[in-house]
């Protein structure tokens, strides 16, 4: 194992405008349906104050219409107008929602994260992840290429708590492996010898945002990560 210092990217920005994802999308059409509803609706109620008024103009004065049943009737068009009215106020949540989750992932860039999630960039011949151990133990470590090919396995005592494990590339039949993304698993047993898995952290630079995505999308390692995945941030 082996640490040393890694250069970092300089940050990049992906995407100038709000998000415009297949959510956004779904928000502009459900915009237009309760605009269109909102017209026939308005329509529909002005139709009916004419056939009501027209009603009571030819109404037989021995036996008057039921007002109640106009009543209901006009009860009924103020629900459905009110509901409208909410759809657009929940619209509109959800519009300033989105934009304030891009400004919060806009002001990352350059920062470190430390994110939930096993794949870490091998640079200069190092990479490193955090493991979360339960207990003081031994942890069986095995980590993968980007292609999927096994290139190290090994046994290393760790403490209970967060330990960093550091890989210098060397995998476990002495090949010097070339930069990249690697992905580790690792795993240790119990009292009763059951195999237990460790959760794995990584750390890099965001080094830019996927604002076409909702939620936005922090690019780590070359990883796309959503905001919650993120575990810490420090400058």
């Amino acid at each position: 194992m082996a640490s040393t210092s890694a250069t970092t990217a300089s940050p990049v920005v992906s995407g100038t405008t709000t998000p415009t994802s297949s959510s956004s999308s779904s928000s502009s059409s459900a915009s237009s349906a309760n605009a269109l509803a909102s017209q026939q609706i308005a329509g529909n109620f002005q139709s009916f104050l004419q056939l009501l008024t027209t009603q009571l103009q030819n109404q037989n004065p021995l036996d008057p219409l039921d007002t109640n049943q106009f009543t209901q009737q006009l009860v009924e068009f103020a629900g459905v107008q009110e509901q409208l009215n909410t759809n657009d106020s929940l619209q509109t949540l959800v519009s300033l929602q989105q934009t304030a989750q891009a400004t919060q992932a806009l002001t990352f860039v350059g920062k470190t994260a430390i994110v939930s999630g096993n794949t870490a960039t091998m640079t200069n011949s190092s990479a490193s992840w955090e493991l979360s151990v339960p207990s003081n133990s031994n942890v069986n470590v095995s980590i993968a290429n980007s292609s999927g090919q096994t290139v190290y396995t090994g046994t290393v005592p760790e403490s209970a708590g967060n330990q960093k494990f550091t890989w210098n590339g060397i995998g476990s039949d002495g090949t010097q492996w070339p930069d990249g993304q690697y992905t580790l698993t690792a795993s240790t047993t119990d009292g009763s010898g059951n195999s237990v898995g460790i959760t794995t952290q990584v750390a890099g630079t965001v080094s830019g945002v996927n604002l076409t995505q909702t939620p936005p999308l922090l690019m780590i390692n070359g990883q796309s990560y959503t905001i919650n995945q993120i575990q810490s941030i420090s400058n």
